[in-house]
């Protein structure tokens, strides 16, 4: 059974930090590729970022290039996602994925994490 739990979300001002943390289970995780993908309130899942499996090929969202970065380490099951610069725009329930090598479309991923919340606020 595959499993995908999501960490490290939480209250942070505008201009401020975070890192996601996704752990695996259930699955061949350095097999797969992983994607990042968010849900902000009245507003569909988006794309934010996603790594291949070897880590090498990595893409970004365009509203995110430049001020997060996605990691992952194969050995420890988890992959990252750190959050520099936020705006409250970023506010939303941050979702890992496996599936696809660094696809940015949601069809690509199979499973799903349950999501964990960032809230970007003064």
């Amino acid at each position: 059974q595959v499993q995908l739990v999501e960490s490290g979300g939480g209250l942070v001002q505008p201009g401020g930090s975070l890192r996601l943390s996704c752990a695996a289970s259930g699955h061949t995780f350095e097999s797969y590729g992983m994607g990042w993908f968010r849900s902000a309130p009245g507003k569909e899942r988006e794309f934010v970022a996603a790594i291949s499996a070897s880590g090498v090929f990595r893409n970004y969202a365009d509203s995110v290039k430049g001020r997060f970065t996605i990691s992952r380490v194969n050995a420890k099951n988890t992959v990252y996602l750190q959050m520099n610069n936020l705006k409250p725009e970023d506010t939303a329930v941050y979702y890992c994925a496996v599936g696809a090598d660094s696809s940015s479309r949601p069809t690509s991923y199979n499973y799903w994490g349950q999501g964990t919340h960032v809230t970007v606020s003064s």
